[in-house]
């Protein structure tokens, strides 16, 4: 994964790209960091995960443009999870992500609410990378409400 950034930060200097540049040399930056935090190098998984939060950071910062009405900023922001969102697994589809929540809960069998911590804990390594954390917690949270 950081020998294929590297590759596209090159191929995005030699092709003038200045944005792609940018998101790039971002995404190198974060990947830095966070080798200098551990004291090691990164795995696959620990550089999808920073790209992962790259993107959360701007779709959210896409919502208070859109409460600002800064139209330039949305659609420059929105490129840039687009340029992201290349270096992410394939997501996975609604239906999939239900699947595995259903399958999930057949394990844990919850009772209430309070066993929210046991489902994410067995769902999230089966998606995390490939669905919106956010959208699998709203599910759990809908399936827990209607026990």
């Amino acid at each position: 994964m950081k020998e294929r950034l590297l590759n596209d930060l090159k191929e995005a200097m030699k092709n003038k790209e200045k944005e792609k540049l940018s998101v790039i040399r971002m995404v190198k930056g974060a990947i830095q960091l966070e080798e200098i935090n551990k004291k090691r190098d990164l795995t696959d998984d620990e550089i999808i995960t920073i790209i992962a939060k790259q993107i959360k950071t701007r779709k959210e910062s896409i919502v208070e443009f859109e409460k600002g009405g800064r139209e330039d900023l949305i659609s420059q922001t929105q490129s840039e999870i687009d340029l992201l969102n290349v270096y992410m697994p394939e997501q996975m589809s609604e239906e999939e992500v239900i699947a595995i929540i259903d399958s999930v809960f057949d394990e844990v069998k919850p009772t209430s609410v309070k066993d929210m911590g046991k489902l994410m804990g067995a769902i999230t390594p089966k998606v995390k990378g490939k669905a919106d954390l956010g959208f699998v917690n709203k599910i759990i949270r809908e399936k827990l409400n209607n026990l």
